[in-house]
């Protein structure tokens, strides 16, 4: 199947928006479009498998665990599986565009 990663970005949005592209066993490609969102106030993320994303534009900053981490366009980070993370902050200005691979058993 054949579509492009760019298309259909709305200019503003509500919430997150989460496009699964690609699924098999163990794994799991998405396309992530932020635009000025952050996790509410006091939730974390604690996923079953391990999850690696790339920022493929704007930007965002991440806290895992206690670490906080910026990103820019082409910054990547691998975030073991039942790790504590949240996203703090999300350009608001533009979308930012992620590309997360949720992969290994969950569990």
């Amino acid at each position: 199947m054949h579509s492009n990663f760019f298309a259909g970005i709305p200019e503003r949005l509500p919430q997150e928006l989460f496009t699964t592209l690609l699924t098999a066993d163990n794994l799991r490609i998405e396309r992530i479009v932020s635009h000025g969102q952050s996790s509410p106030v006091g939730f974390w993320y604690n996923q079953p498998q391990h999850e690696w994303v790339l920022v493929i534009s704007g930007a965002a900053r991440l806290q895992i665990d206690d670490q906080t981490i910026e990103l820019s366009p082409g910054d990547h980070v691998n975030i073991p599986a039942h790790t504590r993370h949240r996203v703090e902050w999300t350009t608001p200005d533009e979308p930012t565009l992620w590309l997360a691979v949720h992969y290994g058993r969950q569990g």
